[in-house]
C-alpha cells in the first residue's frame, strides 16, 4: 500500500489549479479519445462540471465562452473539438497586453488633478459666449476648491486666475476681469459637514454594539 502512494509533487502539473485534479484527469481523458463524437461529448460533460463549479455564472454567455477556453487551456491545446467559440491559440495567450498610457499631471500644480486640466481643453475649444464663461467660472471654483482642499484654507482669485491662465496656455484669461469666486467657507462647507457626520454616525454606532 506504501508504494501505491502519490506525492504531490510526483504528479503532474496542474495548468489552471482552481479546477483541481479530477478536472485535469477528465480532460487528459477526453484528449485520448480516438472518436471525435466521443470526444465532443466529453468536452461538454467537462464544460458542465467546470460550471457547477460556478453555478451563478454558469448560463452567462461569457462565461461560457471563458470556460470553453479554460478548457483548451487546461489540454494544453491539444484537445480537438467542436467549440462553439473560437478555439484560443497559444500565441494569444502568451501575448503581452499593450502597455497602459499613464496620464500625465502637471508638474506645477498636481492638486488640481487630470480631470482639471480635461475641462480647461475642452473650454479653450468653444467659442466665446455665455456657456464658455459659465463654464470657466465653473472650472475656476473648482480649482479654488482642489487648492483649499490640500494647501491651506485661504487663497486669492488672482492665484487662481493665474493658475486658469497658465494651465490654458494663456487661452483663458480672467486675471483683470471683475469676476469673484465663491467664498473658502462655502467651498468647504460640504466637506466640513461630511466629517461632522461621519463621526457621529461612527461613535452612535459604537455605543450601542454589541461585543461578544
Amino acid at each position: 500500500m506504501i508504494e501505491d502512494i502519490e506525492y504531490n509533487t510526483e504528479r503532474v502539473h496542474l495548468i489552471i489549479p482552481e479546477y483541481g485534479r479530477h478536472i485535469q484527469k477528465m480532460v487528459d481523458h477526453a484528449i485520448s479519445l480516438e472518436d471525435r463524437e466521443a470526444r465532443n461529448k466529453c468536452a461538454k460533460s467537462i464544460i458542465a462540471v467546470m460550471g457547477n463549479l460556478n453555478p451563478h455564472l454558469r448560463d452567462v454567455s461569457d462565461f461560457q465562452h471563458k470556460l470553453w477556453d479554460q478548457l483548451f487551456i487546461i489540454s494544453d491545446f491539444k484537445l480537438d473539438v467542436d467549440s462553439p467559440f473560437p478555439k484560443p491559440s497559444r500565441e494569444e495567450l502568451a501575448e503581452r497586453p499593450e502597455p497602459l498610457a499613464y496620464p500625465q499631471n502637471h508638474p506645477k500644480y498636481r492638486f488640481y488633478g487630470n480631470n482639471i486640466k480635461r475641462m480647461i481643453d475642452v473650454a479653450k475649444s468653444w467659442e466665446d459666449g455665455d456657456m464658455k464663461e459659465g463654464l470657466v467660472l465653473t472650472i475656476a471654483n473648482h480649482m479654488k476648491k482642489s487648492f483649499l482642499n490640500w494647501n491651506k484654507d485661504t487663497v486669492e482669485d488672482d492665484v487662481i486666475f493665474q493658475h486658469l491662465y497658465e494651465l490654458s496656455d494663456g487661452k483663458i484669461n480672467l486675471k483683470n476681469s471683475d469676476e469673484d469666486l465663491s467664498n473658502p467657507e462655502a467651498l468647504l462647507k460640504n466637506k466640513k459637514h461630511f466629517k461632522k457626520s461621519t463621526s457621529k454616525g461612527s461613535n452612535k454606532g459604537n455605543r450601542n454594539r454589541k461585543r461578544y
